[in-house]
C-alpha cells in the first residue's frame, strides 16, 4: 500500500489557502500576516512547556528566570 503523506499534506495546504482566500473575499479585507512567533505571543506558558519537554527529551534540565530590565 502507497503512502499517501505527500498527497495529504499537499491537501491541507490547498484546504488552508482556500479558507484564507474565503474570508478575504467575504470580509473584503487583504491579508494579514500574524507572523513567525504568533503562537509563541499568544501562549507564552505552553512555549515554556514545550521547551521544557524537548530540553529533557535530550536529558537537559532547564531553569527559566526573567530578563530584569536595564
Amino acid at each position: 500500500m502507497p503512502r499517501l503523506g505527500k498527497k495529504k499534506a499537499l491537501v491541507a495546504l490547498e484546504h488552508s489557502i482556500l479558507t484564507a482566500v474565503w474570508h478575504m473575499l467575504t470580509q473584503n479585507t487583504g491579508f494579514h500576516d500574524l507572523g513567525g512567533d504568533y503562537y509563541t505571543k499568544h501562549n507564552p506558558e505552553r512555549a515554556l512547556r514545550r521547551i521544557t519537554r524537548q530540553a529533557n527529551a535530550l536529558g537537559l534540565t532547564v531553569r527559566f528566570a526573567p530578563i530584569e530590565a536595564a
